[in-house]
């Protein structure tokens, strides 16, 4: 039972009594809404998907820093992690940029960082990746475009049982994408997304989302044939 549901019925103070107390008069409501308890096989899958997720925001200060770098001495690398990576293992290699000896310093420090980072990250990616194609709703799920291992490893073990869902619209609310709606003075108002739920899932579905949306408005063709593919495999 989510906590923020059994707040409403704590009537004052905070002490083990009155949460009890709370809890009893909350789990007793007829339209009381419940969670299920996850398996501790999916906790250790989503520890790796935690600790993967802390080290890829590391990952991303560190680049960052290196970006602001050499932005104060002119030199603007291309979008995308991947030319920074790039710079970061030919940094020391090749012909250094026009930078004083001191930021040229830091830089190597910093790029020497971010390619521990790189590698700390290809770990938990590929046992992510082997445990998503070993699980057989896994690996149905990744038939969907742009819904690879990650997302459908996190999905899996986060839900597991999607029959505890009526509708994709109610694991759409339990995700937080529904619009939030606002309804007063006999007028029905829709905003923006309400935000609740699993904040890692959201954001792994909307970063696909958001790269098919791309992928349909610059390669249509590529799109298309992603679509067909779907409707032949019956998903």
């Amino acid at each position: 039972m989510p906590a923020a549901y059994v707040k409403p019925y704590v009537k004052r103070g905070k002490t083990d009594a009155a949460d009890a107390e709370a809890i009893c008069e909350a789990v007793r409501r007829p339209t009381m809404r419940f969670v299920e308890i996850k398996s501790e096989d999916q906790q250790a899958v989503l520890a790796i998907h935690r600790a993967r997720d802390l080290v890829v925001r590391q990952r991303t200060q560190v680049v960052n820093m290196i970006r602001s770098i050499l932005r104060e001495f002119g030199h603007i690398l291309p979008m995308g992690i991947e030319a920074v990576s790039k710079f970061a293992r030919e940094h020391g290699t090749e012909e250094q940029l026009e930078t004083p000896k001191i930021a040229d310093g830091i830089l190597g420090v910093m790029c020497h960082h971010l390619n521990g980072l790189n590698a700390r990250i290809d770990g938990p990616t590929k046992l992510i990746e082997q445990h998503a194609w070993l699980d057989a709703d896994a690996r149905r799920l990744m038939g969907m475009p742009r819904i690879g291992p990650i997302t459908v490893s996190a999905l899996v073990a986060t839900i597991r049982d999607a029959e505890q869902f009526e509708t994709g619209r109610d694991l759409a609310a339990w995700l937080g994408l529904t619009l939030l709606n606002k309804f007063s003075d006999s007028k029905e108002r829709l905003s923006r997304i309400t935000k609740k739920g699993d904040r890692f899932i959201r954001k792994l579905l909307i970063v696909g989302m958001t790269s098919r949306a791309l992928m349909a408005r610059n390669k249509l063709e590529k799109a298309d044939k992603a679509r067909c593919s779907i409707g032949r495999s019956g998903l």
